[in-house]
């Protein structure tokens, strides 16, 4: 499955509608500690508005609201994947991605067959404390190792300057929050992002 190289991960739908038309693919709806029926609100509008501009949607950890507005893509977390219907979300074809932070997370996610697994973070980050350490690039190279052909998105810490690098250590995708959506300019930032993608 090939993914786009590059995608924003945003807390609103609004968000789509100012990046949709600069060339955005792919985007994942991130929404922490909201109701659920707000998050049920946001990712309909999410859903129409990627479905109107041709883009593929992620929805994070929400699997059944994602699962019952036919959503692309649930991404999973650890604590996640345990209370989620996997086998529902194959039947729809929903894609399912998964994060991991260390090799037995690892080996969980490959045992679930995933359509993308994520490694994060790379780099430190300012969006929310972690308790792992930066993976750096050479973890990137050795999941890469591990995972084969299945997709590798690389998240946490990267900005513009750091992509070449990433992509040279073997991720397939990479999946960027602060540097967008914190930028001056964000519209400007997601099209130097999307340039640095083809260039590479």
């Amino acid at each position: 499955m090939k993914l786009a190289r590059v995608y924003p991960i945003v807390d609103a739908a609004g968000w789509i509608a100012r990046l949709a038309p600069l060339g955005v693919r792919l985007v994942q709806l991130r929404i922490k500690e909201r109701p659920a029926d707000q998050v049920r609100a946001e990712v309909r509008a999410a859903r129409a508005l990627c479905a109107a501009a041709g883009l593929q949607l992620i929805v994070n950890d929400y699997w059944e609201i994602a699962l019952a507005e036919g959503c692309d893509f649930v991404h999973l977390g650890q604590g996640d994947l345990a209370g989620a219907d996997l086998a529902a979300l194959r039947r729809a074809a929903v894609r399912v991605g998964i994060s991991t932070h260390d090799h037995q997370e690892l080996e969980r996610a490959l045992g679930v067959q995933p359509d993308y697994v994520a490694l994060g973070p790379i780099y430190p980050t300012l969006l929310k404390a972690m308790p792992w350490q930066p993976q750096g690039l050479e973890r990137i190279r050795e999941w890469k190792r591990r995972i084969g052909p299945t997709p590798l998105v690389a998240i946490g810490g990267l900005t513009l300057e750091r992509l070449a690098g990433v992509f040279a250590a073997g991720a397939d995708v990479a999946a960027v929050v602060t540097d967008i959506i914190r930028d001056r300019d964000p519209e400007a930032r997601t099209r130097a992002w999307l340039a640095a993608a083809r260039a590479a």
